[in-house]
């Protein structure tokens, strides 16, 4: 493809794409994993695959420091920080929650890279319009120029990862001889599935792409994606004509909200990590992978027998909610 933006190597790829024979003995479909946790080691997951685009865009701009927001254990927050560290920039976290007596999980890798960090109440958090000029102001006194990164690192650069996921993923197919029916990912910002959306056209890989969302609901989804579409036909001009795609959202696996999750979330990871030796985590994938399972039995997915579940990290949000396990 012409007009694609620069890319800053990060990510240790391709990543593996692995059958899952017990689960798909137990559950009498032909389930396999792409395994975009192992996309790198404390980086891990599918912000990277993002951040590189990002990344580069921010470099090309002269940048000392990337800004941007998210949860107390944000995942794209963690890999932000530790991308800026790598490539010897600063970064500077505006994460949504007060600070707790003691960190775990993501936020204690964001403190172990000397991360700035800011705590914020939800009303503040919302306007970062205003929060990002403060910071961009301040840092400029400093000599120091900013660079804003939008949550989940999803925009229509962001969206290049998951663009060139997909091309990956066609190699992939043509390797392994698995050819999948339906793709099913996690979704909380929207640009890892709208890349694969995207890139499912653009690589034909003919398959149905779905996305579980663990917070908000199909209508902010399908809004999000299509502005970030809309936004990247008109930066890189990639396609002549802009194609009426498919976005498909499998609502009902929040539960009582972003980052909080139930005995059956739990008992998903434990299911998981007993029968394949794969950890998912409680604020994404075991939402998204509990989604599928319930959907394959009963649901929108039942009709497929070949299906392919995108892993896409999270391992360390695993620590912050431990007690979960023990409530069993």
């Amino acid at each position: 493809m012409n007009n694609q933006p620069p890319r800053q190597t990060l990510a240790r790829l391709p990543t593996p794409l692995e059958p899952l024979r017990r689960l798909s003995k137990k559950y009498k479909k032909n389930i396999w994993i792409k395994r975009d946790d192992l996309s790198e080691t404390a980086m891990s997951g599918n912000k990277i695959r993002k951040l590189e685009y990002i990344v580069a865009e921010a470099q090309q701009n002269d940048s000392d420091v990337l800004v941007t927001w998210g949860a107390l254990q944000s995942n794209h927050c963690r890999a932000t920080a530790l991308v800026a560290a790598k490539l010897g920039l600063r970064s500077h976290l505006i994460l949504r929650g007060d600070p707790p007596q003691e960190a775990d999980g993501n936020l204690l890798i964001d403190q172990i890279v000397n991360s700035e960090i800011t705590y914020s109440t939800p009303e503040i958090y919302n306007m970062m319009d205003d929060s990002y000029y403060e910071l961009e102001n301040s840092y400029r006194k400093k000599g120091l120029k900013t660079f804003r990164i939008p949550v989940g690192g999803s925009d229509e650069t962001g969206l290049w990862g998951y663009i060139k996921c997909a091309e990956e993923l066609a190699i992939d197919f043509s390797t392994s001889g698995f050819h999948p029916e339906a793709m099913i990912c996690a979704t909380g910002s929207g640009g890892t599935l709208g890349g694969l959306i995207i890139g499912n056209e653009i690589h034909q890989l003919d398959t149905e792409v779905f996305g579980v969302n663990v917070c908000d609901d199909r209508q902010y989804f399908e809004n999000k994606i299509k502005t970030d579409f809309d936004l990247w036909t008109r930066k890189y001009k990639c396609l002549e004509e802009k194609p009426s795609l498919p976005i498909n959202i499998i609502e009902g696996y929040v539960g009582q909200g972003y980052g909080k999750a139930t005995p059956p979330v739990f008992e998903t990871i434990r299911e998981v990590a007993q029968l394949e030796g794969i950890l998912l985590d409680p604020v994404y994938t075991a939402k998204a992978f509990h989604g599928m399972i319930s959907e394959i039995n009963n649901g929108c997915l039942a009709s497929f027998q070949d299906i392919l579940f995108v892993h896409t990290g999270g391992i360390f949000g695993i620590f912050p909610q431990r007690k979960g396990f023990f409530n069993l």
